[in-house]
């Protein structure tokens, strides 16, 4: 079967600076793909070569087994894109812009418009230049939605949308993909990632850096801690904290009323460090999940590192 994308040796240069590295991708048709990063990794910069929307610098590119720049109108029509960037203005309403945007992507199912406004509560009556940021975000999910595309390209998609709203967004694409559309997915959110991608590839410094599943990723391994315990030694929680290697960033401080403030980053396995703390009486404890780009760069910086020697 064709892959749905796949570059072999793919890299962007400006002037001295190169913004992508001999990248090597395969997407499989009927899959969502996760493209995650720090800022500056070079997402941004991959998905607008693989749309033509810049030229690589060199290596090869196919989009549904055509060449971006030799596919013309008929492989847009194939594809939906949410750009990262997305701008809308103007005096006319959400539904003549979509009508707008039908006559250029291609037949749209009636009532399918309609059905996905609804879904995102987007009032298509209003003027587009009246429309907050999140409504024009769902204004441009709408439109590479509803023709029903076999490859979507979305570039941080839920920029500027409510929790309830990215909710629906992730149960559209989980649609699109039973309904056996690719999805190439960049997202700064590791939630999203989590519940929709089949496949991740990580970027730093314009190179694939780890490809593989979240789960095998390690990025969901990367927590912090903020635990409160009551009648405890600070310097005996220090000296039982500091050597568990999954510990880092550790900071125990006293409080007023002889409580005990915990706070550090875990990396790895939870269940030595809740064993050291259940020596002690627990008043609250709270694990939380970093956001997307600490995880990568503290799991992956040194290959950045390297990289950037190479």
């Amino acid at each position: 079967m064709t892959p749905a994308i796949q570059t072999s040796q793919l890299h962007k240069r400006y002037g001295r600076r190169t913004a992508v590295h001999a990248l090597d991708l395969t997407v499989e048709p009927g899959t969502v793909f996760g493209l995650i990063g720090p800022n500056g990794a070079g997402k941004t910069t991959t998905l607008r070569m693989l749309l033509d929307i810049i030229r690589p610098s060199g290596g090869v590119a196919r989009v549904l087994g055509s060449d971006p720049r030799r596919g013309g109108p008929a492989l847009r029509r194939r594809i939906g894109f949410v750009p990262g960037d997305l701008r809308l203005e103007g005096r006319v309403t959400g539904r003549r812009l979509l009508d707008f945007y039908a006559q250029v992507s291609g037949p749209v199912a009636p009532g399918a418009r309609d059905e996905l406004a609804e879904r995102l509560g987007l009032d298509l009556t209003r003027p587009v230049r009246t429309l907050s940021k999140g409504n024009k975000q769902k204004l441009g999910l709408v439109q590479a939605f509803m023709h029903k595309p076999e490859l979507l390209v979305l570039d941080e998609p839920t920029s500027g949308l409510d929790p309830l709203v990215q909710r629906e967004f992730l149960e559209m694409v989980r649609q699109a993909r039973a309904a056996g559309q690719t999805v190439l997915l960049s997202s700064h959110v590791l939630s999203e990632i989590q519940q929709t991608a089949d496949a991740v590839a990580v970027l730093s410094a314009g190179r694939i850096v780890a490809h593989g599943n979240v789960a095998s990723l390690r990025l969901a391994a990367v927590r912090r801690l903020s635990v409160g315990l009551v009648d405890a030694d600070p310097g005996i929680l220090d000296v039982e904290l500091r050597p568990l290697g999954q510990l880092s960033d550790l900071h125990v401080a006293a409080h007023p009323g002889g409580s005990v403030r915990v706070t550090a980053t875990i990396e790895g396995d939870i269940d030595p460090v809740i064993k050291a703390l259940a020596r002690h009486r627990v008043s609250d404890l709270t694990v939380e999940e970093p956001d997307l780009e600490e995880s990568v760069l503290r799991l992956y910086g040194a290959s950045e590192e390297e990289g950037g020697r190479a």
